[in-house]
C-alpha cells in the first residue's frame, strides 16, 4: 500500500477548511484554506490574505509553506489539502504550484494534492500539476539553496 492510500484525507480536508473560516477575504468573498501534511504527521495550514492592492494578496497555499518554512520544515512534505468553503473543487494556481514544488524540491518528494469545493474532491500529484517543475535542484551548487 502506497503512502497516498494511507493519508487521513479526511482529517486533512478539514484541517483546510478550518483554515478556509479564517481566511481575510473582504474584497472576493472567495475564502480558501490550505492544510500541508508532513510525512512525521505534522500537519501546518494557512487561509488566503487579501489585500487592497489586489496584488500584494496571498494565496492560501503560500501562507501555509511560508509557515512551514518559518517553522523550520525542509521538506517532509506528503500531502496538500486545498478547501474553497465557496467554491467547487479547486487546484493550486500556477504560482502556489511552484510555490509547493519548491518546498518539496527540498527533499524530492512528489505530494499528493486534494482539492475540494462543493462537487467533493479531486486527487492529483504535484509533478502532474507542474509537470518538469524548476526548483532547488535545478540551480547549481553552491546555490542559494544550500
Amino acid at each position: 500500500m502506497s503512502f497516498a492510500k494511507e493519508i487521513d484525507r479526511k482529517t486533512l480536508l478539514q484541517a483546510a477548511r478550518d483554515a478556509a473560516a479564517q481566511a481575510y477575504a473582504p474584497y472576493s468573498r472567495f475564502r480558501v484554506g490550505a492544510a500541508l501534511l508532513f510525512a512525521d504527521g505534522a500537519m501546518v495550514s494557512g487561509a488566503n490574505v487579501e489585500n487592497a492592492s489586489y496584488g500584494l494578496s496571498l494565496c492560501a497555499e503560500t501562507v501555509a509553506v511560508a509557515r512551514a518554512l518559518a517553522d523550520g520544515r525542509r521538506g517532509g512534505m506528503v500531502a496538500v489539502a486545498i478547501s474553497g468553503l465557496d467554491a467547487d473543487a479547486i487546484s493550486p494556481c500556477g504560482r502556489c504550484r511552484q510555490v509547493l514544488a519548491e518546498l518539496a524540491g527540498l527533499d524530492g518528494s512528489d505530494p499528493v494534492v486534494l482539492g475540494e469545493g462543493h462537487e467533493g474532491m479531486r486527487e492529483w500529484r504535484l509533478s502532474q500539476l507542474l509537470p518538469d517543475a524548476f526548483g532547488p535542484k535545478a540551480i547549481a551548487p553552491g546555490g542559494a539553496c544550500e
